[in-house]
């Protein structure tokens, strides 16, 4: 049996804004995709929160959440993640635990160390104090007592939240969260779709240093990968040409709204431009069905994952539709 019969499918989208596009376009597209990847089995749809990007809608994440969530029906719904060092403990369990109250067993949250934004758009998300990554152990704690049950003599209680049926995980890109999410016995999902290098490391110190928790008793893996399948490998590496702008776009700090496919890269990026972007997209999966399936086979047969979570950042809602319709014909 190929490990592609038993590893699960999700998505991640971050509600991107075209270039003719508006917000409202993008989040009704992110709601057509959720419907969509349901309706082809995949297990769980997230969005990302981020700031300050003119190309980026999901930045309200728990409410983007509960539109998501109100137009599907089975699909597992979350933040893929929530940077909890943008935010109080206790709001992010209210928001979440209420999520959970509306739609049961069907909300996931992932947390984020990094917060995701630069330190001025962070200052303007908490003025009163500017959290830390160095806080997030705690953070997550606090957050893990707030959505667990009342305890004797606790003081401050997240209502909805406390004792709720939200799930915990913990998101990362580098080794950190990967140690904390073995310590605490949580499930565990690495950014490999934009920070490939230190993914073999992070699964590795996963699992070898996983405690069972009432959580989970086994190491969960999930990993982020770009996906830009189409009907054939030149018609995906054509679609590919957004995905390239976007990075490069991101590199020298200009507007990321998607930009629609072109011919060749060839005079828009330099050398070390091209190979920049090409690291930042070290995992994508870029072809036709026969490509993209062998592409898959061998990043199952290194990792061994549980999971896998695809982002596509194609200019077409409909190239976006096809191209899991591609994947989800591969099993």
């Amino acid at each position: 049996m190929s490990r592609l019969d038993d590893v699960r499918f999700s998505v991640l989208d971050l509600a991107p804004v075209r270039d003719d596009g508006t917000a409202a376009q993008a989040l009704n597209s992110s709601l057509a995709l959720a419907r969509h990847v349901e309706g082809l089995g995949f297990e769980r749809f997230w969005v990302a929160e981020h700031h300050n990007m003119d190309g980026i809608a999901s930045s309200a994440t728990a409410v983007l959440i509960g539109h998501l969530a109100g137009g599907t029906s089975r699909i597992r719904v979350g933040a893929g993640g929530v940077m909890l060092p943008n935010h109080s403990p206790l709001v992010v369990a209210e928001q979440f635990g209420t999520l959970d109250a509306l739609y049961p067993g069907r909300i996931d949250l992932g947390l984020g160390r990094a917060p995701g934004a630069d330190p001025f758009t962070a200052r303007a998300l908490r003025r009163d104090r500017l959290g830390s990554a160095d806080d997030f152990p705690s953070d997550v704690e606090e957050l893990q007592v707030l959505l667990g049950p009342r305890q004797p003599n606790q003081g401050v209680i997240a209502m909805p939240g406390m004792d709720s049926g939200v799930v915990l995980w913990l998101l990362g890109s580098s080794l950190f969260s990967a140690q904390l999410a073995a310590q605490k016995g949580l499930p565990y999902a690495f950014a490999s779709h934009f920070a490939p290098r230190y993914m073999h490391d992070a699964i590795r110190i996963y699992r070898e240093n996983f405690t069972p928790s009432e959580t989970l008793q086994q190491p969960y893996v999930m990993l982020g990968v770009p996906l830009i399948a189409a009907d054939s490998d030149a018609r995906a590496e054509y679609l590919a040409t957004t995905a390239y702008q976007r990075v490069l776009a991101l590199l020298r700090g200009q507007s990321l709204v998607l930009r629609p496919p072109v011919e060749s890269m060839q005079g828009r990026w330099l050398p070390h431009e091209q190979e920049a972007v090409g690291s930042f997209l070290g995992m994508a999966l870029v072809g036709g069905p026969g490509k993209v399936r062998g592409q898959l086979e061998v990043l199952l047969e290194q990792t061994g994952v549980d999971e896998l979570i695809f982002t596509s950042d194609l200019y077409e809602p409909g190239d976006r539709h096809r191209a899991f319709e591609i994947l989800a014909g591969l099993r």
